[in-house]
């Protein structure tokens, strides 16, 4: 209950200041243009709302509503999520909407997708100043990697290390280095000391979206932290800081060490006499362990990364930090926007989540770095989401916009309404789609 809670706050703070950040894009811009601004609310009021007050001598009334799905602001003459038709058939005012040149408009509807990607390139940027950046280097990971079942179908061993896709070299473990390898036609990797290939089919994305496990993750070496008194491996003389090699003359990595000891279980030997190899300051040495009868030998292993991989780390100074954090903010958009296309396949349908999915990707204990992270990604979402040519969403405003533009012309006002009304039936229709999903994946 304690971590549900958690995840939902965090993802309530998140969403609340993405919205109030993209409606407040609306809002400056309308203002700017001297456009009336009727409401500004965070999430939607149908019927009654929670919270509202009116400023003395202000055109604009804030509030909040009970209906989490987002936020709106009312700008006068504009047919929008309100469906004011009623405001629509009155004379064009001034200060209306409809009553702005088209380049004003334009702007005004693209406020918010604006100040959402600025606000992402902003929280990227101060992520970097205040906690540096920290990777391990994939081709410096001295054990390579552990591949999920999908991954090693295609060719790939654990215990690879991941060199280059299409002869474009791999860093660092991320969304751009998966993405470099779906859409590859070969990886090169380092096994056993020497190149080999591994050749990706086209239909690699879908055969991921249908897994459960990460393509990927860093082989630890098994490194002994602590010791049991009395128990096998302080009656062999084994230390803490001893990095364990080999099992029975295999060798292993840390996830490799539990499997195996869980197979000699199984054969349920008469003797249970283990071999190890390990290393203790540069020298390596063998032992042999009596186990106790459920396979134990008495330790605590490391997990510490910093300790166990090579790790480098980045620090960046208050100015220093933009043109970094405005990398990463437009490397994380074109990566979402490459991603898109498999949305649209049978495997990516059933993978679109709703609010079980997006507050899921949060910490289960409070973590500001990986709050601000996640806030920062969802804002780069929001952004791209809302600039899709759908009616009733910001792009579909721009798209009609364009054609004003082009034709000189505007659509009218009748067809703008069912537009308005057909995208909100599109985008209801995928967010109860989205949200059924969460709740089969919870069931099932």
């Amino acid at each position: 209950m304690e971590t549900f809670l958690i995840r939902a706050l965090q993802l309530i703070m998140s969403l609340s200041l993405l919205v109030i950040v993209h409606e407040g894009g609306h809002f400056l811009f309308a203002r700017l243009f001297k456009t009336r601004v009727e409401k500004f609310y965070l999430f939607f009021d149908p019927w009654f709302t929670l919270f509202k007050f009116k400023p003395k001598n202000s055109e604009t009334e804030y509030g909040i509503g009970w209906l989490p799905l987002g936020g709106y602001v009312k700008i006068s003459g504009m047919v929008d999520e309100s469906m004011d038709t009623e405001q629509m058939k009155q004379p064009m005012q001034p200060w209306e909407f409809r009553a702005k040149s088209t380049w004003q408009r334009l702007f005004i509807m693209i406020g918010g997708v604006l100040f959402n990607f600025v606000l992402a390139l902003f929280i990227y940027s101060m992520i970097l100043f205040a906690w540096g950046d920290e990777y391990v280097p994939i081709q410096k990971a001295p054990l390579g990697m552990d591949f999920n079942e999908t991954a090693k179908a295609v060719g790939f061993q654990d215990g690879d290390v991941l060199i280059s896709a299409n002869n474009v070299p791999l860093e660092r473990m991320d969304q751009d280095m998966i993405g470099k390898i779906i859409d590859a036609r070969e990886v090169t990797v380092l096994r056993d000391g020497k190149r080999a290939s591994v050749y990706i089919p086209e239909d690699m994305m879908q055969k991921l979206l249908a897994d459960s496990v990460r393509f990927a993750s860093f082989r630890y070496p098994y490194v002994i932290d602590s010791i049991i008194p009395n128990r096998p491996a302080a009656l062999a003389g084994l230390q803490p800081g001893d990095s364990i090699t080999q099992l029975n003359g295999k060798n292993i990595a840390y996830s490799d060490y539990r499997k195996e000891m869980l197979l000699l279980k199984k054969a349920n030997s008469a003797s249970h006499d283990i071999t190890l190899t390990y290393v203790r300051a540069g020298i390596t040495d063998t032992v042999t362990i009596a186990t106790d009868s459920l396979y134990e030998i008495g330790v605590a292993v490391r997990t510490e990364t910093a300790k166990l991989l090579p790790v480098i780390r980045e620090e960046y100074g208050f100015f220093a930090s933009f043109p970094v954090g405005i990398k990463l903010g437009v490397k994380t958009l074109k990566g979402y926007v490459s991603n898109m296309k498999y949305v649209f396949s049978k495997e990516g349908a059933k993978q679109l989540g709703g609010f079980g999915t997006i507050g899921s990707i949060f910490p289960a204990t409070w973590d500001w770095y990986q709050f601000w992270y996640m806030t920062a990604f969802l804002s780069i979402i929001l952004a791209f989401m809302n600039i899709l040519p759908i009616p009733a969403l910001d792009g579909g405003h721009v798209l009609f916009l364009i054609y004003e533009i082009v034709t000189r012309r505007k659509p009218s006002e009748k067809f703008m309404e069912r537009a308005q009304m057909v995208g909100m039936f599109i985008l209801f229709g995928l967010l109860i789609w989205a949200n059924f999903n969460d709740i089969m994946r919870f069931l099932f």
